[in-house]
């Protein structure tokens, strides 16, 4: 989607909820007027509150003893993260608060049981630390500034009370512990000192503190062993590499095994020197062919007679060399068997001796270990005993409380504030809650879209009766654009008689009728008015005539049409009353003589608007559709819901009728501003009455029939 056009919606949203603000101001107003109200009478009645404050700190527990172990930790208690909310907990904990009810004798100040005062203290002491220190903020709110300051000086004192006490059990506890702890290890330590001696004199070991001897004289018997070993992996090793080179000399021949005889490194070994010279030989020889002599030649032959007696020597050398090897390996492995025979005498020798000192290594291990033990507890007693008798100072307080002049509850402004907040809240909630279950009309787009007929006008709020304006009242702009677009609207311009209904009573379709009839007239349309309203006529009030003799009369008299026809004091504007009112009105306005009267003014006048009862509450108005050419349906905004505005329509339609469009009456352009477009220029481009004339088109024939027929009317005339 077009990042413009999104921008553009999200506009349109805003200002339709602004719309909402604007149309609901004073449900709005309202609701906060009543919360506002409603928090200025709930703060004047809540009583005042003082509060009173101290200020203290807490260090960690210095140190914790281990009964068992004997150990003594610094800082054993840290300052983790649960540390503060727990002495929040103590503060406030029965056992603290129970000293603090007693030392004032809060319950026969109070006049209350103990529990009551027990909760009513739970409720109005409130710890809390203060941000970046390690100090803790002890307050108490009180309707007595003096009990406020007294309960909060005495809650810190019993909390400090309490904690020492706390924190003197712990440490006796553990020192008793540790006593106890110290005679047990010390019974173990004499058990282990007596094993040990016992076994000492049965292996005839003699222990000298940290090393012992043995009787037999050896105190290192193991390390001959370990060396009987160690000379036995050596002759291993040695055998293991005769053998590997005796089967590499098996393996090669020729040129391959000199190679590998010259590389080994042993006494008396003549390849090692002499097959060098053999090949510096062999490669001379290649020279001196490449050069170009032949085998024949005396040098060449001479150097192959010394190389053939060298490559003799080579091959002795080999046999040689591998008796020789071989010689060696016999001699290897029968070290190797005398090495054996004393590695398993040696070990079977270490072995009986292990077996003989074991006990005595653990019995000297289970001493030294409890010993040393017993020596540290013992040690670790003293000094927390030296310790218990030095001052321990956990808790210091930084600030006493006093009395406060000020209450600091109920907060006035917070609670108004929150008031006028809340109140609006609410009230733009309760807004859009009633928008949001109004279901009237409420702009062009409900009438257009539901009904699918044009909207010809938009009427504003309070338009008085434009006759007796002098017709130059802004507001009479809009119903020239009514007459203008019933003109273009209507298919057959013979259709010229339009009735004007309405959903219900009060939607203002008389006057708009009157407004409509006198506009017409001014601009030169010759316009007759029929009020066919014979549940409550009202056409006659807006221009004082006597509706004594009308519509009625005519329909069930042989009246002429002259006789209850009357001209207004408006030219072109003529008017028929309602005449009396009759018991069936439906019988009356149902009849041939109706549809006769309807045909004969449609020809005597450019124009005929009949107004009628509301078209939901009686069947006239049906009737009167069906008599006419048009109905208009005059809908006042946001009065009349959607669903009945289309059974309106639907009225209208089952009866034969033909709906020209809808007259929106009543619109507060101040509240909805799509309107002012359709009003804002009415002062601008309203007409002067020098300026207004006879319309284009106007009939000379037919207005001089209508003067003709009126003519001998005249005398009724009221005025």
């Amino acid at each position: 989607m077009n990042p413009s056009l999104q921008q553009n919606e999200a506009s349109l949203h805003a200002v339709d909820y602004w719309q909402v603000v604007k149309n609901r101001y004073g449900v709005i107003l309202l609701t906060l007027l009543l919360v506002f109200m409603t928090a200025s009478v709930i703060t004047y009645v809540m009583p005042k509150k003082y509060e009173s404050y101290a200020t203290i700190e807490v260090k960690p527990r210095e140190r914790t003893i281990e009964a068992i172990t004997g150990q003594m930790r610094t800082n054993g208690q840290s300052m983790t993260p649960q540390f503060f909310g727990t002495e929040f907990e103590k503060i406030k904990s029965r056992n603290s608060l129970a000293r603090v009810i007693d030392s004032l004798d809060l319950v026969n100040k109070w006049g209350m049981d103990r529990e009551a005062v027990l909760r009513i203290l739970k409720g109005i002491v409130n710890t809390q630390n203060i941000r970046g220190t390690d100090l803790i903020s002890i307050r108490v709110r009180h309707t007595s500034k003096e009990d406020a300051r007294d309960i909060t000086a005495e809650v810190a004192r019993a909390y400090k009370e309490y904690r020492t006490d706390l924190e003197g059990k712990t440490i006796e506890k553990g020192i008793n512990e540790l006593r106890k702890a110290v005679r047990e290890q010390e019974d173990k330590v004499e058990d282990r000192r007596k094993n040990l001696t016992t076994i000492s004199r049965t292996k005839n070991i003699i222990y000298h503190g940290d090393r012992e001897m043995m009787s037999r004289g050896g105190l290192d018997e193991d390390s001959e062993a370990n060396f009987a070993l160690n000379m036995y992996s050596e002759l291993e090793s040695q055998k293991m590499q005769l053998e590997s080179q005796i089967q590499s000399l098996l393996k090669y021949d020729s040129e391959a095994l000199l190679i590998y005889a010259s590389g080994l490194d042993l006494p008396d070994n003549i390849i090692k020197s002499l097959y060098p010279q053999y090949l510096a030989l062999k490669r001379e020889i290649e020279g001196l062919r490449a050069s170009g002599l032949g085998d024949r030649h005396p040098t060449i032959v001479s150097n192959t007679r010394i190389m053939d007696q060298m490559k003799g020597q080579l091959d002795e050398g080999v046999v040689n060399l591998r008796i020789r090897l071989q010689g060696q390996l016999d001699m290897a492995q029968e070290r190797l068997a005398k090495a054996e025979e004393k590695k398993t005498e040696t070990k079977r020798t270490a072995l009986e001796r292990s077996i003989d000192t074991t006990d005595y290594v653990d019995a000297k291990r289970d001493f030294e270990t409890d010993l040393a033990l017993f020596e540290n507890m013992k040690l670790k007693l003293i000094t927390e005993e030296i310790a218990g008798d030095l001052p321990n100072e956990t808790i210091v307080v930084h600030e006493d409380p006093v009395i406060s002049d000020n209450p600091v509850s109920p907060n006035v402004t917070l609670n108004l504030v929150l008031g006028a907040v809340v109140g609006l809240v609410f009230g733009v909630g309760i807004a859009f809650f009633l928008e949001y279950l109004d279901t009237s009309v409420k702009s062009l787009e409900d009438v257009e879209h539901y009904l699918q007929v044009p909207v010809l006008a938009v009427i504003p709020k309070d338009v008085g009766i434009l006759h007796k304006q002098n017709g130059v009242s802004p507001d009479a702009e809009a119903y020239r654009i009514l007459r203008t677009n019933i003109e273009f609207n209507r298919k057959n311009p013979e259709d010229n008689a339009i009735t004007v209904v309405s959903g219900g009573a009060g939607e203002g379709k008389s006057t708009t009728l009157v407004n409509l009839a006198y506009i017409c007239a001014q601009g030169g349309y010759t316009t007759l008015m029929i009020d066919a309203d014979l549940r409550r006529p009202r056409l006659h009030t807006f221009f004082d005539i006597n509706n004594s003799v009308g519509l009625t009369n005519f329909l069930t008299t042989e009246l002429m049409l002259e006789d209850v026809i009357l001209q207004t004091p408006v030219d072109n504007l003529y008017f028929m009353p309602s005449g009396i009112l009759p018991a069936d009105a439906a019988g009356i306005l149902n009849s041939r003589r109706m549809s006769e009267l309807i045909q004969d003014v449609k020809q005597r006048f450019d124009l005929v608007l009949v107004d009628s009862p509301p078209i939901l509450g009686v069947s006239d108005a049906s009737v009167l559709a069906s008599e006419v050419d048009l109905t208009m349906i005059v809908v006042q905004h946001r009065k009349l819901p959607r669903n009945m505005l289309i059974r309106v329509k639907q009225a209208v339609e089952n009866v034969g009728g033909q709906v020209i469009g809808v007259v929106l009456n009543n619109v507060d352009v101040r509240s909805d501003s799509q309107y002012q477009y359709y009003t804002s220029y009415y002062t601008y481009y309203a007409p002067a009455e020098s300026q207004i004339g006879p319309p284009v088109g106007t009939s000379a024939k037919k207005a001089q029939q209508t003067v003709a027929a009126t003519s001998d009317t005249k005398e009724n005339d009221l005025y």
